[in-house]
Parts: structure tokens; C-alpha cells; sequence
């Protein structure tokens, strides 16, 4: 299993994969019509369109940092009947020479049950984690939010973090926070009210993993939303926030849900789009 892998000034990055789940394509663009949608991606007979599952290593050096955990292994099954369960972000961990018991750090965009499966498994009738050696982060309103009767609350499952956060095994931020040298986040409203970005900061580069404000390379145009989102104005507002700053200071953006582009460098192109940089061909 060859895995796409990028340096970043003194961290290595390499892209994992939980699989590739499916959704239904008109939710995944939401008002954008599908004779638009359907030249990026092509649904297939029951109008479902491919979905990655894309968690990111970050090797420092002395530690070992996993952004996102993917769908794991636990959903209900008429849950994984729906969106699939394929289970394979521990395959790709051993395929890069590392156990669970190799992560230090383990950081949730927002808590979501498709970016937090792996947080832990049942194992012998409990609930455990994963990473038994590794502090967990997520936003402290998230956590909140998850507790809460909402549109989404099909989304969450309170033992991917309920039991990490009763054992003091995650901590809940409020806010942006440093959570190593140069490893960081800061909240992007509009998906969730507390969904976080994460930065990586080394020699001089950036990257950011911006999650679901921007899930793939197929929707970078500004209004080319999820139906998922549950404040669509801000999540316009919040990416021209990101893009002020992404484009003009050449951040890597890796994207959570892009089967085909985990990361890419962007631009904006003669129309004012913004668009997938030629530097992306460089990666």
C-alpha cells in the first residue's frame, strides 16, 4: 500500500484512509443543481457519489499526531448498510510501519461519527480507546453541541468521545489553542458552530486541514455548500476568512473527504475562481 506523503518544513505528513463511504449526491452539494454537480462527480444509479475518508500522520520527530479518525468500526447496522463502513485507517497506519499504540496525539475536527469512529472500539463488552497512549482534542462547544436535540444528532455517538472525556483521556478546548509546537487549531464556524481547522507550522509552511468547511477539491467555490452544514451563511463567511489567508500565503489544504486529492495548494484563476493550483502537480 503506497500512501501519498509530503514534507512540511520539519514534520512528515502522509495521508490515511478510513475507505471510501457514499452519499447521496444532492445532499453532498445541496442547491447546487446535479447537471452542475455531476461533471465533477459522477453518481451511480441509487444518485450516490463517492466519499473519502481521509485522516492525516503527522511525524515530528519524537511524536506521532493523527488528525481525524474516519467512521471506525462500530456504527448500527442499518447505519453502515446506508453510508458503508469500510474500516481501514488501522490498515493504513500498519502500512506506514505503526500500531495504535504508536499515536501521542489524536485531534478531532469536530465529532461528527465520520470523523471520529476510531476514537475507540468495543472490545469484550466495553468501550475503549484506540490510541490508548494518546491525549485526544476536540472543541469543548462541539462536545456540548453533541449532547444537544439537533438536525444532526443522527451524526453523533457518545462513545466515540463521552468515555475519553469521562476518563480526562480528551481534552475540550474552548477556542483556538496550541496544542504542540507548531500544531494548532482555530474554530471555523458553519458545518458545526465549533468545527476546528488544524494547522501545521513548520520552517516557514502551513498547512491546514479545514475538514468540512471545504470537504473536497469539488467544492471550493464559495457557495458550493453540504446540505449537511448546519449554518450555511457563516460557512460562506468562514471560508473567505480561510481563503484571504490560504491563497496568498500558500497553504497546503488538505481536504477530508476527497477520495482522489488529499491536499493541494490553491488559487484563484482568471476569473476569480478559486481554483487547484499548478503547484499541486509538484506534490
Amino acid at each position: 500500500m503506497t500512501l501519498p506523503r509530503i514534507s512540511l518544513g520539519d514534520f512528515e505528513l502522509t495521508s490515511l484512509s478510513d475507505g471510501i463511504h457514499y452519499l447521496d449526491g444532492g445532499a453532498y452539494f445541496s442547491v447546487v443543481p446535479k447537471t452542475l454537480w455531476s461533471k465533477k462527480l459522477q453518481p451511480d444509479e441509487n444518485n450516490r457519489v463517492p466519499s473519502g475518508l481521509n485522516s492525516v500522520l503527522i511525524r515530528t520527530g519524537d511524536k506521532n499526531i493523527l488528525i481525524e479518525t474516519g467512521i471506525g468500526n462500530k456504527l448500527p447496522q442499518k447505519m453502515a448498510q446506508i453510508y458503508g463502513m469500510p474500516a481501514k485507517l488501522l490498515d493504513s497506519l500498519h502500512a506506514v510501519g505503526l500500531g495504535p499504540e504508536d499515536i501521542d496525539v489524536v485531534i478531532n475536527s469536530h465529532l461528527h461519527f465520520d470523523h471520529c469512529g476510531w476514537n475507540t472500539i468495543r472490545e469484550n463488552g466495553s468501550v475503549k480507546p484506540t490510541f490508548a497512549n494518546a491525549k485526544y482534542y476536540a472543541q469543548e462547544g462541539e462536545w456540548q453541541h453533541a449532547h444537544e436535540d439537533q438536525r444532526d444528532s443522527v451524526s453523533f455517538f457518545t462513545e466515540n468521545y463521552d468515555p475519553l472525556v469521562q476518563s480526562g483521556q480528551m481534552q475540550l478546548l474552548r477556542g483556538s489553542a496550541e496544542i504542540l509546537p507548531g500544531i494548532s487549531v482555530e474554530v471555523y464556524p458553519g458545518h458545526t458552530r465549533d468545527m476546528q481547522g488544524i494547522y501545521l507550522r513548520s520552517a516557514g509552511k502551513t498547512a491546514c486541514y479545514i475538514s468540512d468547511l471545504i470537504p473536497t477539491s469539488n467544492h471550493l467555490d464559495l457557495y458550493w455548500l453540504m446540505s449537511f452544514d448546519l449554518y450555511p451563511v457563516q460557512s460562506v463567511e468562514s471560508r473567505k476568512r480561510f481563503y484571504s489567508r490560504a491563497i496568498p500565503e500558500k497553504w497546503l489544504v488538505m481536504f477530508t473527504h476527497d477520495h482522489e486529492t488529499p491536499w493541494a495548494y490553491l488559487k484563484k484563476d482568471e476569473r476569480g475562481k478559486i481554483a487547484l493550483s499548478s503547484e499541486f502537480n509538484k506534490l
